[in-house]
């Protein structure tokens, strides 16, 4: 489950890393006409980001102090 977990976030914070630090979603959106929307991209993908880098330090604290039952 932990490594399932590490894989996610740290997916989804390459993936969103990408989004928002390289031009490469803007170019995306503009091209099937969604440029209207581009001005709220940073009001979904910082907190994306926030949320990706958490998963991976939650995955990562898991991997560190294992539960003991």
């Amino acid at each position: 489950m932990d490594t399932r977990l590490l894989k996610i976030g740290a997916l989804g914070t390459v993936v969103t890393a990408i989004c928002c630090f390289t031009p490469v979603l803007v170019v995306l959106m503009g091209a099937i006409g969604l440029s209207w929307a581009t001005g709220y991209l940073d009001l979904v993908l910082l907190p994306a980001l926030v949320f990706f880098i958490s998963i991976v330090g939650v995955a990562l604290w898991r991997r560190i102090h294992p539960r003991q039952s």
